[in-house]
């Protein structure tokens, strides 16, 4: 397939802060950047062309397709039915389907089961009685969470001994009335790494670029990634697996785009997936300033047919995201070696909420 020529137009559902990076990042390819979003945000700021509207409304999302060439999105969340709208008149890339499998968990494990692929222990829950029994099948501890619109620990409640199961339920689905649960037995594990994958469209003869960036190690508190390390620091045949992993997902779901997968590493090397992200991801912010290629430029290159650049690192990166009041002292990290300030331009402070994030950088053998 042929590549979107300079002052191609991609669409981008969703206005955060992934949606900003991507326009910048296709702003030297030479393409412009129009995005879809319920509310402003990041995005909006680096965009002149934008629609503010609801995901269901659809003139606005009909109007929307005729004035771009390609979609893609930066948050997994988009309703699947605005999705499959955009993509009876324009290509939407990652398709509909991979969309809708990483934005419900239910489907995505179910998914990852059929392809042979490691997870925790899981069942549906329905409600209060479906958690007690999945407690009791999979054992305490063990956590609950929404089976979508779940992100950085929201729409999450741990089960231990003495947790009321009514209790759990009532704290994880406030943050998301009206859908199921899923209840995940505990992991051991020795530490998180993810793999994101690019894959491009096919050539002439069918074949299919692919472009793996290696794992990187993953570090979270209160459910919420404070650092990534790249690289992850694993045994070479675990990053082999890793890799393997990820790509067996990416090919079944047919991804054009970006697809991270985060994993658990075992005691002895084994891995179970977690989650699926079919767009940028931020274990993958690294990549801006640690390799060739950022992953968000390895986005546009994708969606829009172009080949897909090198994914080596130009050092070892450690990414720390700023949260909260880590940003009140943002500009600080400017003066340390190596370091690479990225802020979001959100107004408003509050715990929890990402505002940017810094790459600090070393050369090989430093």
């Amino acid at each position: 397939m042929s590549a979107l020529p300079p002052g191609s137009v991609i669409g981008v559902l969703g206005g955060g802060q992934l949606g900003q990076m991507l326009a910048l990042a296709a702003a030297p390819l030479g393409f412009r950047v129009h995005v879809y979003t319920d509310r402003p945000g990041p995005a909006t700021q680096v965009c002149p062309l934008q629609t503010v509207a609801p995901y269901e409304d659809l003139d606005a999302l009909d109007a929307f397709a005729a004035a771009v060439d390609v979609v893609t999105c930066e948050f997994e969340n988009v309703p699947a039915a605005a999705a499959e709208r955009l993509a009876a008149s324009v290509p939407v890339r990652p398709g509909p389907r991979a969309l809708a499998t990483c934005q419900d968990r239910v489907a995505e494990k179910t998914l990852l089961r059929e392809l042979g692929v490691p997870t925790a222990p899981w069942g549906v829950a329905e409600g209060p009685a479906d958690v007690a029994r999945l407690a009791r099948e999979l054992g305490r501890p063990c956590i609950l969470k929404t089976a979508r619109m779940g992100y950085d620990g929201k729409g999450q409640a741990r089960i231990r001994e003495g947790t009321d199961p009514a209790a759990a339920w009532a704290e994880a689905m406030g943050h998301a009335p009206g859908v199921h649960g899923v209840v995940e037995g505990f992991v051991d594990f020795d530490c998180e790494v993810s793999v994101i994958v690019a894959r491009g469209l096919p050539d002439a003869a069918g074949a299919v670029p692919v472009a793996t960036y290696e794992p990187v190690r993953n570090m979270h508190a209160g459910g919420i990634l404070r650092r990534t390390q790249a690289p992850a620091g694993v045994a070479p045949e675990v990053a082999r697996e890793a890799v393997r992993l990820a790509r067996t997902v990416a090919d079944e779901l047919d991804i054009v785009g970006l697809l991270a997968v985060e994993m658990f590493v075992e005691p002895g090397g084994s891995l179970r997936v977690n989650e699926l992200a079919a767009r940028p991801h931020n274990s993958g912010h690294w990549t801006q300033d640690g390799a060739v290629t950022s992953q968000f430029e390895q986005c546009v290159r994708a969606v829009c047919g172009l080949p897909l650049g090198s994914t080596a690192r130009t050092g070892r990166t450690v990414m720390h995201n700023l949260i909260g009041d880590d940003v009140r002292d943002a500009q600080d990290w400017l003066a340390r070696p190596g370091a690479h300030l990225h802020l979001y331009g959100k107004a408003e402070v509050r715990p929890g909420r990402k505002l940017g994030h810094v790459n600090v950088v070393q050369p090989e053998g430093s």
